[in-house]
């Protein structure tokens, strides 16, 4: 869409349409902060375009103000989140569209942080600006669904990455994993790191392949105008008995490794720490084990996590399904068999009978490289398929 295009062609749909486009551009740059695009209208003219760029830079508003200058004065304008009301890292932008003295503010979603939730409305139409909201939103809320999560629920967006043969195992006995899949599913991966907020494993995936857990930007293939974050994703290792090697490649990486466990040993803890390693002592949940559920509490509180990769063997990635903590599986299957004796894609005890089954809703396949990449989401016990009859 061309900024000279016709006043017919600028319907809400198309205009927030363009607002969403170019929200994604900052689809890895602006955590803790949500992705916000912005767009002015002027008579039949788009006037002004921005969106949030990265965390303490102006937002999408702003961008798109500055941009449409003098012509903002009457116009229509387009965000895709509610403009905020506070002071934060910036000025209120539901301030800046008063003073640019903006006729009207057509909103895809209401912030659902209560900081915000509605306030920014409010502001804008107690200044006499007509308001629409909801052209859109449920396209504005997938883009943000991990900044959504976490204030509503204060959890993060957890996504599960698996890699696994066609006969569905990750890894040989021995743990010996690297590669079973190709080049292009990497570079996938790679993408999921980058707009993720942590990436989240278990110590003995770090034992066994020694992984950086970190974005290399030189395999990222960004589109036109998406840029990369300088910082790194959060590194969590869910280690209960803090057997982490202080050789670990990942303690060697720029940005944190948080090594999350219940273990009492100070002696082993000091020298993790020593080694570059941030420790977090959790409470047990059952037979000496983490509890999963306080450490995705703690990963939204108190380090701002929107969304997490799960990047993890056949254990952790079974106890966070068990308890519901899983909300989009990444499945790469490679065309390559490792036989029975390999490790399965989830350990999960107890499964007996067909009405124990854990169904899924498959949200979409396609072909990545040689391999394929499959996208579900666990559905609750009670959606499993019933019995023939």
């Amino acid at each position: 869409m061309t900024q000279d295009a016709a006043a017919s062609t600028l319907s809400h749909e198309v205009c927030m349409a363009r607002a969403l486009q170019l929200a994604r551009r900052g689809c890895y740059t602006t955590h803790p902060n949500p992705r916000v695009g912005c767009v002015v209208v002027n008579g039949e003219r788009i006037v002004g375009e921005g969106y949030h760029v990265r965390v303490g830079e102006p937002h999408a508003e702003v961008h798109a103000l500055r941009a449409a200058g003098e012509a903002a004065r009457g116009a229509t304008v387009y965000v895709t989140l509610e403009p905020c009301s506070h002071h934060g890292r910036t000025p209120p932008c539901a301030q800046a569209l008063i003073e640019a003295g903006v006729s009207r503010v057509v909103v895809a979603m209401v912030d659902p942080n209560p900081q915000v939730a509605g306030r920014g409305v409010a502001m804008l139409r107690e200044a006499g600006i007509e308001v629409e909201v909801g052209c859109l939103e449920a396209d504005a809320e997938v883009l943000n669904i991990g900044f959504v999560k976490r204030m509503r629920e204060g959890v993060p967006f957890v996504r599960l990455k698996m890699a696994m043969s066609l006969d569905g195992r990750t890894a040989m006995a021995s743990g010996e994993s690297q590669w079973i899949t190709g080049a292009r599913a990497r570079t996938e991966v790679q993408r999921l790191r980058a707009r993720s907020s942590a990436v989240m494993t278990g110590v003995d995936s770090v034992i066994f392949d020694n992984s950086r857990l970190t974005v290399r930007p030189a395999q990222l293939e960004l589109d036109d105008g998406e840029a990369i974050a300088e910082r790194q994703p959060l590194r969590v290792v869910v280690d209960s008995r803090l057997r982490l090697p202080v050789a670990a490649a990942c303690l060697r990486e720029s940005g944190r490794t948080l090594v999350v466990t219940v273990s009492s040993d100070e002696a082993r803890r000091a020298t993790l720490e020593q080694a570059g390693a941030e420790v977090l002592v959790l409470p047990e949940a059952t037979e000496g084990r983490v509890d999963l559920r306080a450490l995705l509490a703690h990963l939204a509180e108190q380090e701002q996590c929107n969304e997490v990769l799960l990047e993890t063997g056949a254990t952790l990635a079974g106890a966070m399904l068990d308890i519901g903590a899983i909300d989009e599986m990444h499945l790469f299957v490679a065309p390559t068999l490792l036989g029975g004796e390999a490790r399965p894609l989830f350990a999960l005890p107890g499964l007996e009978r067909m009405a124990q089954q854990r169904p899924l809703q498959i949200d979409d396949i396609r072909a990545v490289g040689r391999d394929w990449r499959i996208v579900a989401r666990p559905l609750p016990h009670e959606c499993a398929a019933p019995d023939d009859v």
